[in-house]
């Protein structure tokens, strides 16, 4: 089965960056569609950007666009969520998931078949 492990969390100030990372245990990413997924206490998990296998695109949701950039490096069936000028309001758990290509790219937790165990990004003074 593929596992998905995050990494890269941690707590940041406002303005300030993160990088998160997602490692899959087999060679096969490449197949996958890759998603980030966040969620706060008290809300839903949210899709937070989304990559496509090959070219198939990427998804940001409307609050990250500018500040969020998702990329994927098969050769080391890694996919990373770079975070810039992160916000109190990005605090939440992050996940990776990933699920089977498919036609076009889609960014619903619900459409993702395999789960990380989350990193917890904390923004705060």
């Amino acid at each position: 089965q593929l596992q998905l492990v995050e990494s890269g969390g941690g707590l940041v100030q406002p303005g300030g960056s993160l990088r998160l990372s997602c490692v899959a245990s087999v060679f096969t990413l490449n197949y996958y569609t890759i998603g980030w997924f966040r969620q706060a206490p008290g809300k839903e998990r949210e899709g937070v950007s989304c990559i496509g296998s090959t070219d198939d695109g990427t998804y940001y949701a409307d609050s990250v666009k500018g500040r969020f950039t998702i990329s994927r490096d098969n050769a080391k069936n890694t996919v990373y969520l770079q975070m810039n000028s992160l916000e109190p309001e990005d605090t939440a758990i992050y996940y990776c998931a990933a699920t089977p290509v498919g036609v076009g790219v889609f960014c619903l937790p619900h459409l993702y078949d395999y789960w990380g165990q989350g990193t917890q990004v904390t923004v705060s003074s």
